[in-house]
């Protein structure tokens, strides 16, 4: 059995849950089972829905150290040897009392701190500038792109077949949407260009009626909460519109054109560095930025530039294989399996 100690709510949205279920999901087919463990109630039914065993401590997600007792209570019993940890709440006395008891891997895309940790994961696309070789001496580091945990579904795409011109846009915005990003891109691009706008928005946006009900005269936009298989509509787009996250990466792994966005400080180095790296384009922050009018300029120098689609398509496809969660379900077996 693996142990996965993560949260999802309306303020975190999904992003930590979705790399860990899709470990989760590898390691299954290794005939490994997995608990989850979780503050609350809110993530128990998606978990469960994904095949996966859960234990909820009734804590506070964002106070990781009041929940310490518990916790290590719970391991006790389940005699628990080794545990997956990803969540920002973490602090040093909570991952230093945890790896007295347990083998810890810790998934991390801030560098806070130095995490006392017996393994540690890094797959963001900046993880050179975090130089964990000269901080970490004795733990397991598994680093890089071959490290992005995606589900079966992204592994080994197709090679992405490119249009003369952009058909099909897809405008994704996460979890949450605190920002009405949605809405505001929507007001400002150029929708009579576009044969079909497909707009997904997750689990916690809570304007979908509404915005459903402002397009609903355009026969071209159609709007889809939480689906389960996003997956489709990235194949089918020929241009994308997102925020920084995982799902880039997933972008990345089906090769579909992509303008990226932030709107929180934990995004902001993922969406600089592919802008760096001449892979997708990034629209700004929108704290700060008129990210609305970026987004409408950049789709527009897109729209028709087929050479430019295909150059930037074939550059995402050589970043990611779609089987980063394959090898850390495999690292963690083989932790588990020693001991």
């Amino acid at each position: 059995m693996l142990y996965i100690r993560t949260d999802m709510n309306n303020t975190i949205a999904t992003g930590h849950m979705m790399r860990c279920l899709s470990i989760a999901d590898a390691a299954a087919k290794f005939g490994k089972r997995t608990t989850f463990i979780l503050a609350d109630e809110q993530a128990v039914e998606i978990i469960r829905e994904r095949g996966h065993e859960t234990v909820v401590l009734y804590s506070k997600w964002n106070d990781m150290d009041a929940e310490l007792d518990t916790l290590q209570k719970i391991i006790e019993e389940l005699r628990i040897s080794v545990m997956l940890i990803d969540s920002y709440m973490v602090t040093r006395n909570y991952l230093s009392i945890l790896s007295e008891q347990v083998k810890t891997i810790y998934l991390d895309d801030l560098n806070a701190f130095c995490y006392p940790v017996h393994a540690l994961i890094c797959y963001a696309v900046y993880w050179k500038k975090f130089c964990y070789h000269l901080n970490y001496q004795k733990a397991k580091l598994l680093l890089g792109l071959s490290y992005v945990p995606l589900r079966e579904i992204f592994c080994n795409c197709e090679k992405k077949v490119i249009k003369t011109e952009t058909e099909n846009l897809l405008i994704l915005s996460g979890g949450t949407d605190y920002f009405h990003i949605l809405e505001r891109i929507l007001q400002r691009i150029e929708k009579k260009k576009y044969r079909s706008i497909v707009v997904i928005c997750g689990n916690y946006y809570e304007d979908y009626e509404m915005l459903c009900g402002q397009y609903k005269e355009y026969e071209q936009i159609h709007f889809y909460k939480a689906v389960k298989n996003i997956e489709d509509y990235m194949k089918q787009a020929d241009m994308a519109v997102s925020a920084g996250g995982t799902t880039l990466y997933e972008l990345c792994a089906f090769g579909t054109p992509t303008v990226s966005y932030s709107f929180t400080d934990n995004q902001i180095d993922n969406v600089r560095e592919f802008q760096e790296e001449g892979i997708i384009d990034y629209a700004g922050d929108v704290r700060d930025t008129d990210i609305f009018e970026n987004i409408n300029r950049i789709l527009n120098r897109y729209f028709g530039d087929r050479v430019l689609r295909e150059e930037r398509s074939k550059r995402m496809q050589k970043l990611v294989d779609g089987k980063g969660a394959e090898r850390i379900a495999e690292t963690l077996i083989g932790m588990t399996e020693r001991e």
